[in-house]
């Protein structure tokens, strides 16, 4: 295994994201064979390198000395979300489309917000995940708000 294959920065620090999974297997496989992902390390934990950033997934379980008041589980109820991952790709209707063909279900087709094209997956635990391509924000354009014409 290669060092540079690893979240372990010589210095400074660098952004990793931690999953509770239910089925390491199951969501290794979701992550490599239809986002792209590499595996750098099978389980305890399993690590994914996908694209310029890592994913660190565990089955939940609860308190360590660490943590002494914290359980880790996956997500409970798909309509309340907390926080999600953001995914930004230069070819939204490419990667929706190759995606789709490896299985991702999608909630939407790619919708046009004006500062982007975006739409939102999930997971094998339910994780949503949020896709889009940036095209109004490089003209300026950004978020829809209120006094926004939709």
């Amino acid at each position: 295994m290669n060092r540079d294959d690893l979240p372990a920065p010589t210095e400074g620090i660098l952004l990793t994201h931690f999953l509770t999974v239910a089925d390491v297997p199951r969501s290794r496989r979701f992550y490599t064979e239809v986002l792209g992902g590499e595996v750098v390390l099978a389980e305890n934990p399993c690590i994914i390198k996908l694209a310029n950033s890592w994913l660190i997934m565990n089955p939940g379980g609860g308190p360590t000395p660490d943590k002494p008041d914290v359980t880790l589980v996956t997500p409970q109820d798909p309509h309340t979300v907390s926080s999600f991952m953001n995914i930004r790709v230069a070819d939204i209707a490419a990667c929706h489309a190759e995606w789709s063909s490896k299985g991702a279900e999608f909630l939407t087709p790619p919708i046009d917000r004006l500062a982007e094209v975006r739409c939102y997956l999930r997971d094998p635990d339910g994780y949503l995940i949020e896709v889009g391509e940036a095209t109004g924000m490089l003209k300026g354009v950004f978020a829809r708000t209120e006094a926004t014409p939709a």
